[in-house]
């Protein structure tokens, strides 16, 4: 009898095994995979990217930049999507089609723009260059080949590292409110909006931090979190010619390090401590003088690396958002004149704008303020990560559609449709911003050019009467959208792009929304969902807006903050009626998403790649004293009175060294400390870690080079012997081939 029925229970069986599957898949049954690369670029002689300074150049590093990636997939076959975030000032049109070339060639059809964003965390303090429109690399010299492919590559290989990884796993929700890590610069202009509207929000920014913890089903561990929190990073100033992450970037070396040293079975470099005296380690540390300079391997830096990333490491990203008006210079802007509040309304200090700067926490020290704001940050994704207890389930979906934003009906009523307007920038961007003050002669809030100034503007391109007419009441200082020579100063062919994760809806906006452009954008795309998704979006649904992603736009501003035109809205490109476009066109995708229907798109960006002009000359060569060696010591350790340095203490030593634009040794290093562990020297921090210091110095006068490493020795730093380590490269000449070099410091003792 059991032998007949046999048959029909497997096949009864068989049907509760997929029925189980199906409910258990479109309850969130995930694959997930994360990514992290190396994406610095050349640190010396090249504009960094934000600021638009043409005084700011790289010399140097304080901790590296990181391309990190998260990717999820419903299976194998099922949909998925890939999220790239940059410890860069922007994504960038062209990096974007880059990357999608090189991923086509390796994977097919898995990913397109459809399902692809790359995300910029708004560092100023990383290369410029590798933006495809004039208008952005005007100060850089132009197109910088270094920073373009440096970015392209790290983009492709933290989403190899990802897709590489994929395993089932979960994905964990939570939010919660960060204290005081930015203000509102811009704070007249967000009064400009109706008050009815701001008396629903406690702030003038938004405070809150939404994170995804990723897990591994199979081990239960965590293997990344990514979280999307609004504020600038410019806690670095435009006189910092470091490259760094800024705060976020801080945050998420924070976070990372923070998850491996609570896991010791993932931790890397651990030392043992020495247990001999004080007196014995200041013996030893004397006995070990500078080692001169000697040839090494191309990978050796590498191999002195203290965190090897072989794909198994955490990955924490912190994500940009409606960034537009916050400022992490949360003190307040004062004139550097007086000490007294800058001018309410315009930002200026008796009408002169390079007289107001925002103030960190840190304040003198931008290096503390980064930390500051950073950790702020980090103590935030650290609770959520702890408490993220619910899951997220459901489809995984997402769509994407190019706009040319020059000329775009945009419907506010059933009786009233406006137009964009081809892209211009205002007198008040002209004005800079408190983080980071523009020209003399403008203010924020300025409507009017004065007469040298339109000269200069016609010069270049007068606008035209169509122009003017549509983006009123700017006054039009840059006629960023009529100028095509040598190539187009502003893209016109914009993305726009949702991505669904269950109950997680992420916007993909090519620009930085203002907080209350953010907050009505993410309101609009909220109501759609829900009144169009058949009871799939119920009010609990979390909308992230993910700044600054898959193309740059500059500002979006809204209608009334538009009237007032400070810099925000005076670098709202496309007009007044911006926000009201992108609201318009987000909807259309939002019930696409609801509806499960499909987008036809026959609009593609230009790839201008072939256009580029690039004025920034390779490295002559590298030339230091005749009886020297590339890697001997400049500058040796200079000890303090007491023969050792205390916790807390800085550490340098200056070295001869070739310009690093030789090669920009990726996942590698060109700082080093070491300890000593018995007879073995161990690295302990390298360019990874914000407490060193890697500072390029070109002498002019003598053309020699040299590199400064520097050590802010930890607090919780543990005592013994420890000296400096440089790696580079030189190049006699600019058709030498590469030589690699590194160079020691005398030893010294901490403790």
């Amino acid at each position: 009898m059991l032998r007949t029925k046999w048959p029909l229970y497997s096949t009864i069986l068989s049907l509760i095994i997929i029925v189980c599957n199906t409910t258990r898949h479109a309850n969130g049954d995930y694959l997930i995979g994360v990514g992290s690369y190396d994406m610095t670029g050349p640190a010396a002689d090249v504009n960094m990217m934000g600021y638009a300074s043409m005084d700011q150049n790289t010399a140097g590093v304080h901790f590296r930049l990181r391309a990190r990636a998260f990717i999820v997939a419903e299976g194998v076959q099922g949909a998925r999507f890939a999220f790239v975030n940059l410890d860069a000032g922007m994504a960038s049109q062209l990096v974007t089609i880059k990357v999608l070339e090189r991923l086509k060639s390796r994977y097919g059809d898995v990913y397109s723009e459809e399902n692809l964003a790359i995300s910029g965390t708004h560092t100023h303090a990383g290369p410029a260059g590798y933006l495809q429109y004039v208008v952005y690399s005007v100060t850089s010299l132009g197109f910088v080949h270094q920073s373009f492919d440096g970015i392209v590559n790290a983009i492709e290989q933290s989403i190899v590292q990802a897709h590489n990884s994929l395993k089932p796993g979960s994905i964990f929700i939570d939010t919660g409110d960060v204290d005081n890590a930015g203000i509102n610069r811009s704070p007249s202009a967000y009064l400009f909006n109706p008050a009815t509207e701001r008396a629903k929000y406690p702030t003038n920014v938004d405070t809150l931090m939404t994170l995804l913890k990723f897990v591994d089903d199979n081990t239960g561990k965590s293997i990344g979190a990514f979280n999307w929190f609004a504020t600038h990073g410019t806690s670095m100033s435009k006189n910092n010619k470091l490259i760094s992450g800024d705060n976020k970037g801080a945050a998420a070396r924070f976070f990372e390090d923070w998850f491996t040293s609570s896991n010791p079975t993932t931790k890397t470099g651990t030392i043992i401590n020495n247990t001999v005296s004080n007196s014995t380690l200041v013996q030893i540390a004397g006995k070990i003088k500078a080692s001169g300079g000697k040839t090494c391997g191309k990978s050796s830096s590498k191999a002195s690396k203290v965190r090897k990333n072989d794909g198994s490491l955490f990955v924490g990203a912190f994500c940009q958002s409606n960034v537009g008006d916050v400022s992490p210079n949360v003190l307040g802007a004062f004139c550097t004149d007086t000490g007294k509040p800058c001018d309410f309304n315009h930002s200026s200090c008796n009408g002169n704008t390079l007289l107001c700067v925002g103030r960190g926490p840190g304040y003198p020290d931008e290096i503390l303020s980064t930390q500051i704001i950073g950790e702020r940050q980090f103590k935030k994704a650290i609770d959520l990560f702890s408490s993220a207890k619910k899951e997220l389930t459901g489809k995984i979906d997402y769509r994407h559609v190019y706009l040319n934003f020059t000329n775009l009906d945009v419907q506010l009523d059933i009786n009233t449709v406006v137009k964009t307007c081809p892209a211009a920038l205002g007198a008040g961007f002209a004005a800079g911003t408190t983080d980071g003050p523009g020209k003399f002669g403008f203010q924020q809030g300025d409507t009017e050019i004065n007469e040298f100034w339109k000269m200069v503007r016609n010069f270049l391109k007068e606008p035209s009467k169509y122009q003017e007419d549509c983006q009123m009441p700017k006054n039009v200082l840059l006629d960023t959208g009529e100028m095509f020579d040598p190539y187009p100063w502003a893209p016109a062919i914009l993305p726009i792009q949702i991505m669904r994760l269950g109950q997680l809806v992420i916007l993909s906006v090519p620009g930085e929304f203002t907080t209350m452009a953010g907050r009505r954008l993410r309101e609009a795309v909220k109501e759609t969902l829900i009144q169009n998704g058949n009871g799939e979006f119920v009010e609990n649904t979390h909308v992230v807006i993910a700044g600054l992603t898959n193309t740059y736009t500059q500002y979006i501003a809204t209608f009334e903050e538009y009237k007032q035109q400070r810099y925000e809205a005076s670098s709202t490109l496309y007009g007044p009626h911006t926000l009201s476009a992108y609201i318009q066109e987000f909807n259309k995708l939002a019930l696409a998403i609801a509806k499960g229907e499909k987008l036809h798109n026959s609009l593609s960006p230009p790839d201008l790649s072939s256009v580029q002009i690039s004025l920034l000359g390779q490295p002559f060569g590298d030339s230091i004293p005749t009886e020297r060696k590339f890697g001997d010591i400049k500058q040796d350790i200079v000890f303090p009175k007491k023969g050792s340095f205390t916790k807390g203490e800085r550490v340098n030593a200056t070295f001869w060294s070739g310009n690093p634009r030789n090669d920009l040794l990726t996942e590698g290093s060109f700082t080093v400390v070491e300890r000593l562990q018995g007879e073995h020297w161990v690295s302990t921090y390298d360019d990874d870690d914000f407490c060193t210091y890697f500072k390029w110095n070109f002498d002019n006068s003598t053309s020699y080079g040299s590199a400064t490493i520097e050590w802010d020795i930890p607090i919780e730093e543990k005592s013994g012997v420890y000296r400096l380590r440089h790696y580079g490269s030189s190049k006699p000449t600019i058709i030498s081939p590469i030589e690699y070099f590194t160079g020691t410091s005398s030893a010294f003792a901490v403790l």
